[in-house]
């Protein structure tokens, strides 16, 4: 029998939120089918591959691709979080490999997959709280400036107090975006050869910014997250949900 990933209360307290939506009904195999995505989420492997213990491979992959379309993990995710604490929140964002067989999906739009010099890639924009959780993100094409999503980062955010950042997101523009929302930032500036005035910068509260790169950390343990698998980008963000998802679960059973 394949490792399982969930206690008894942790699929409880995954139900519960599912179903609250009222976008699922209460079925036997969905435990399995559930800890089949986990499977896969961990593991990486084609889902050709996934164990017969999870179900049939096709029938496990249509229930996943449901709950993508349905936004189903999204919703998870979101629901879970919303116990974050947003007294400081940390912004990154971490660029991840796209294997070879991610890429010709029959679509028109790039399914967040960049291509340069270093091959195809996606980048995860991430908004962590207080104490590293996950807060929000978003997928873009990997060569994409951390800048370009600041400022819808922040717009979906329920309130910002502090907002740290590295230099990635030096700009006056996201500082004024920021500061007219009620909010204070604290990202160092890039240096142009110019004077910086380093009393500026809060830098022991900027030393904190590990808890972004730590929650990157958290789930690139998942071969389905350090390596994108999925051609589709929907797909690809509701497994990268589902991992934030994992992350938020101990705080609640």
């Amino acid at each position: 029998m394949p490792r399982l990933m969930l206690t008894d209360k942790r699929w409880e307290k995954l139900l519960q939120v599912m179903m609250s939506t009222g976008r699922i009904y209460n079925k036997p195999e969905h435990r399995m089918t559930f800890e089949g995505i986990l499977f896969r989420l961990r593991t990486g492997i084609p889902w050709r591959d996934l164990p017969t213990e999870f179900g049939d491979w096709s029938a496990v992959y249509r229930r996943f691709n449901l709950w993508s379309k349905k936004g189903l993990l999204d919703i998870l995710f979101n629901e879970l979080a919303k116990n974050s604490d947003y007294d400081w929140v940390f912004a990154d964002g971490s660029i991840v490999k796209a294997h070879q067989h991610s890429s010709g999906a029959a679509t028109q739009d790039s399914e967040c997959i960049g291509k340069s010099r270093g091959g195809n890639s996606t980048k995860i924009h991430l908004v962590v709280d207080s104490g590293g959780l996950p807060i929000y993100f978003e997928l873009s094409e990997g060569q994409r400036n951390d800048i370009a999503r600041a400022e819808s980062l922040v717009e979906h955010l329920k309130e910002v107090n502090i907002f740290i950042a590295d230099k990635g997101y030096d700009s006056e523009a996201l500082r004024a975006y920021i500061d007219a929302k009620g909010g204070e930032t604290i990202i160092p500036k890039r240096n142009y050869g110019q004077d910086i005035d380093k009393e500026s910068v809060d830098w022991c509260l900027y030393k904190y910014r590990h808890l972004v790169e730590n929650a990157f950390a958290r789930i690139k343990h998942f071969r389905s997250i350090s390596t994108r698998y999925d051609k589709l980008a929907r797909n690809y963000a509701s497994m990268v949900s589902l991992a934030f998802a994992l992350m938020w679960l101990p705080m609640y059973c």
